[in-house]
């Protein structure tokens, strides 16, 4: 069962029409009724084969207004890189002594990690903890680096990353509801032109078959794709 507060949201926002991406941010803005700042999500549909590994999306952006999120970032390095990893503010710097707390307490009280390449190995041994998590660092992402305080610094401004689903979906925040529209505007606009830039060559045909945008508890309100061109 849906409650009061979903019905009477979900009332204002017709299904069948796409809108503007003005339209549709003031509508996600008025349809987020909670006590609490939600999450606006964005989810775009592509027209992918996930089974085809060419056509799988998986990269990371720096939203301008960043998620309205602060991150916890654990820097896995040794020497010089963990002394960077320190000055630009990483939470938590360290190298096998961190790794052997993974391991030994499974502690997480972090939310992202960022590895030197070197690292990698140490690191890898702890796959089975940390992959289902999400956790393992990725160059695709740029999370295995040698500019450790470069990926502190975008992950603390609001960088994240994203992947396809199994159904071709890509899913990502943008913000939150107490963001001004011209600050999740110009994070929408930025995240769905990396997803464009992102088309896989051998896509046929249409390659984004639809996007729209929810705050946490709220409907979803389609985006016409036509607006994008503006």
């Amino acid at each position: 069962m849906k409650g009061k507060k979903y019905i009477n949201a979900a009332s204002k926002v017709d299904r069948s029409k796409t809108y503007s991406i003005e339209d549709a941010i003031k509508l996600v803005k008025e349809t987020s009724t909670s006590k609490f700042d939600e999450t606006i999500e964005i989810a775009i549909r592509l027209n992918v084969d996930v089974k085809k590994a060419d056509q799988q999306l998986r990269g990371a952006v720096v939203l301008p207004y960043g998620t309205g999120k602060a991150k916890k970032v654990l820097v896995v390095a040794k020497g010089d890189k963990a002394k960077e990893a320190k000055d630009v503010g990483a939470d938590y710097v360290g190298d096998e002594e961190l790794l052997s707390k993974i391991e030994k307490e499974n502690w997480i009280d972090f939310d992202i990690i960022i590895s030197t390449p070197d690292m990698m190995p140490q690191l890898g041994k702890l796959g089975k903890i940390l992959g289902p998590k999400g956790l393992m660092p990725n160059p695709k992402v740029g999370t295995v680096t040698t500019d450790v305080a470069k990926a502190v610094e975008d992950v603390k401004k609001g960088k994240i990353e994203y992947k396809t689903d199994s159904f071709g979906n890509v899913h990502s925040i943008i913000g939150k509801a107490s963001f001004k529209e011209s600050a999740l505007e110009e994070n929408l606009r930025t995240f769905v032109g990396v997803i464009m830039n992102s088309k896989p060559s051998t896509v046929k045909g249409t390659y984004i078959k639809n996007i729209s945008i929810s705050s946490t508890m709220g409907p979803g309100i389609k985006i016409d794709l036509n607006s994008f061109d503006k």
